[in-house]
C-alpha cells in the first residue's frame, strides 16, 4: 500500500516544519516504510551546520518515529480522534550523517502491540545503508 503526502496529512497531526515524512511506501498490519527526502532548504540546516550540513540525529529519530505514528494509527478506529504519544525510545545508535539530497527510508516493525500500546523496531536508511536504528515504546491515546 502506498500513501502520498495528501493522504499523511489526513492522518498525522504534524504540520511544516515538523512533518519529516512525505510519504509510505509500503504498509501491513505489523510493519511500515516511510520515506523523507531531505533538502538544503530544510530550515533545521540554517544552523546544522552552515559549512557542513547534515540533518540532527533528533530529528531522524522524529522522522522514524512519525513513519511509525502512521502505522499505528492506520491500525486504529476513530483515527481522527486519536494521536500517538511516544513514551520511551531506546537502544538508539547514529551510523552515518544524513545530508542534503539524500532519501531518508525508515523502516518499523512492530515487536508488540496490545490495548494501544506497543513497541517497534526502527531502522533508517539512506540508499542501503544503516544510518540510525532504534526500539520505540508508544500508545495511542485520545486527543
Amino acid at each position: 500500500m502506498h500513501f502520498d503526502i495528501r493522504d499523511i496529512l489526513k492522518i498525522l497531526p504534524h504540520r511544516y516544519p515538523m512533518l519529516l515524512v512525505d510519504k509510505i511506501v509500503a504498509l501491513d498490519d505489523n510493519s511500515v516504510i516511510g520515506e523523507k527526502c531531505v533538502t538544503i532548504n530544510e530550515p533545521f540546516f540554517v544552523g546544522h551546520y552552515p559549512e557542513h550540513p547534515i540533518m540532527p540525529g533528533v530529528l531522524i529519530v522524529e522522522s522514524m518515529a512519525q513513519v511509525g505514528g502512521f502505522l499505528l494509527l492506520h491500525r486504529v478506529k476513530e483515527k481522527l480522534n486519536k494521536v500517538v504519544y511516544f513514551l520511551r525510545i531506546d537502544k538508539v545508535r547514529f551510523r552515518h550523517p544524513v545530508l542534503p539530497g539524500d532519501v531518508l527510508r525508515s523502516e518499523l516493525e512492530l515487536l508488540k502491540y496490545r490495548e494501544g500500546l506497543c513497541i517497534m523496531s526502527a531502522k533508517a536508511y539512506v540508499k542501503d545503508v544503516l544510518v540510525a536504528e532504534g526500539e520505540f515504546t508508544a500508545k495511542v491515546m485520545d486527543k
